[in-house]
């Protein structure tokens, strides 16, 4: 029998579907929040762990920067 692999990614939204599957109105509310807001682990999952930590890093930067000069 042939494995397919799978990428953290497509794992990640294949999990994301069952559950939807299983409980579509109970994740009514989850479902407008992510609309309007945007869901941090689809950012983290597409920015990969090296630029989420630049990320973090610039935020950081910027709050310091904004506590002694602004």
């Amino acid at each position: 029998m042939k494995e397919t692999k799978q990428t953290p990614q497509e794992r990640r939204e294949k999990l994301r579907q069952d559950e939807l599957k299983g409980n579509p109105t109970g994740n009514l509310g989850d479902a407008f929040n992510r609309s309007q807001f945007g869901s941090l682990s689809d950012l983290v999952g597409s920015l990969g762990w090296k630029r989420f930590g630049i990320l973090i890093l610039v935020i950081i930067v910027l709050m310091v920067f904004a506590y002694f000069f602004i």
